[in-house]
């Protein structure tokens, strides 16, 4: 009969190796995300809320990126992803908006996935890190989504 293997524990003291709070949160909101998606249409609703949610700076960033998003790309259909604001084409994320306080990080992101049409070469962007938004960002901002859809 073959022994079988026990884990090993973990020293006192010892790092985890394994998920943060945070992501396991990100995690659980995914499951329940894809368990509602059977039963609930109302994306932009759900974007809205999570919107809502987040702290006053990146509330007002994620509110100027929602109205980006319908005047860029209108056809891009909102959705939450792993308990963030998210805008999909054909079922799949282009894009989404990532508070700081989801992963405790000193500033928030807007992300673009590997279905966004963003490349250039070999070496690209894919995730920008925001502190604020003046007109000219939300205009790059602009351009990146059309250039994503395109």
């Amino acid at each position: 009969m073959a022994a079988t293997r026990k884990p090993a524990k973990k020293a006192a003291g010892q790092p985890s190796k394994g998920f943060t709070p945070e992501e396991r949160a990100a995690m659980k909101e995914r499951v329940k995300e894809l368990k509602a998606e059977g039963q609930r249409a109302d994306g932009e609703k759900d974007v809205l809320a999570k919107i809502a949610e987040m702290p006053e700076s990146d509330r007002i960033m994620g509110e100027r990126i929602h109205s980006i998003m319908k005047a860029t790309a209108p056809d891009l259909v909102p959705r939450t992803w792993y308990g963030m604001p998210a805008y999909t084409k054909d079922g799949n994320v282009l894009c989404f908006f990532r508070s700081a306080q989801k992963f405790g990080t000193r500033y928030a992101t807007f992300g673009f996935s590997d279905k966004a049409k963003l490349d250039d070469g070999n070496v690209w962007p894919t995730d920008f890190a925001l502190k604020k938004l003046t007109r000219a960002d939300e205009a790059r901002i602009a351009a990146l989504v059309k250039q994503a859809v395109s």
